[in-house]
């Protein structure tokens, strides 16, 4: 039924300490990019992300799917569900996301339905990233929400190399090991 998962590569970066005296998005990012990290170190893949409001950090988190046995467990939709418990509310008004990987459909569509001011991805997803890669769902015209978005403009060869790394050096393990 369940082939036996193998453990991910040692992960070969480091984290990043930012200074907390300016908040702005490479702030922010650089706080997702050691969720990635974290993800990576977990087995999972290396996809963190961050939610802040007024300039406050109320959510973290690195995609668990593998740990959780739990496909939703992508770091969008758990951040999404931290920084509602955090506020006491879904509606995520005046918030930003921000996000190693550009969001796949399921992670779009959570980003649209809490209704964030903003999402800030750092590498874009040609093939599931749906917000602006291999389609874009806050371009549909009757959607009653739409995001700012910024796509690629803050640390995205930082996040792509991560992410590239991971896989191969996952794929160079496999070939290794017969699997």
């Amino acid at each position: 039924m369940d082939s036996v998962r193998k453990p991910a590569p040692e992960c070969p970066f480091e984290k990043r300490f930012p200074s907390q005296l300016v908040r702005d998005d490479a702030f922010f990012m650089n706080l997702a990019y050691n969720q990635a990290i974290d993800a990576w170190r977990r087995g999972e893949v290396p996809i963190g992300a961050v939610i802040e409001r007024d300039g406050e950090i109320i959510a973290l988190a690195h995609n668990t799917v593998e740990a959780a046995h739990d496909p939703t467990a992508h770091a969008e939709v758990l951040a999404i569900t931290q920084a509602a418990n955090a506020i006491g509310d879904w509606r995520l008004d005046g918030c930003t996301l921000y996000v190693t990987k550009e969001p796949c459909p399921m992670c779009s569509g959570a980003t649209l339905m809490s209704r964030l001011k903003r999402v800030c991805y750092a590498v874009r997803d040609p093939k599931m990233g749906c917000l602006g890669g291999a389609t874009d769902l806050n371009a549909l015209p009757r959607v009653n929400h739409h995001l700012e978005i910024s796509a690629g403009e803050i640390m995205e060869p930082e996040c792509r190399e991560l992410l590239q790394a991971f896989f191969r050096l996952k794929r160079i393990d496999e070939d290794t090991a017969g699997g």
